[in-house]
């Protein structure tokens, strides 16, 4: 839904000047990222119980991840439409970022300590 309303309506914000080229791609990548995302997150409910013990991290790291992410940026170019100053949610953008870097790290380390015990 997001992505057409990006395609369709921001595309026309685009040509009548009221958002920048720049915006529509930053939300266009916010777009991307919370779908890569939450396809992870179903991911993660389908092997739930290989990996109990970090389950509930991963997860609450993407979930954390999609909202400070892209949120952050959906809500910078609302505000770019409607002229209010949203600004101030840039620096929560790459807080979201480093909670999705950490839900893979997490998804890797998960990874090797069951590798390790199915060795052992």
């Amino acid at each position: 839904m997001l992505g057409a309303l990006g395609a369709h309506a921001l595309s026309a914000k685009v040509d009548a000047g009221v958002l920048s080229p720049k915006s529509l791609h930053a939300f266009e990548t916010a777009v991307h990222y919370q779908m890569l995302h939450t396809l992870a997150l179903i991911g993660m409910a389908a092997i739930r119980d290989k990996m109990p013990l970090y389950y509930k991290t991963i997860v609450g790291l993407f979930v954390a991840g999609i909202v400070l992410f892209s949120g952050s940026i959906y809500g910078m170019v609302a505000g770019d439409i409607t002229n209010m100053p949203m600004h101030w949610l840039g620096p929560v953008t790459p807080l979201g970022g480093l909670c999705l870097i950490a839900g893979w790290f997490t998804i890797a380390l998960a990874a090797i300590r069951s590798k390790k015990s199915i060795q052992e």
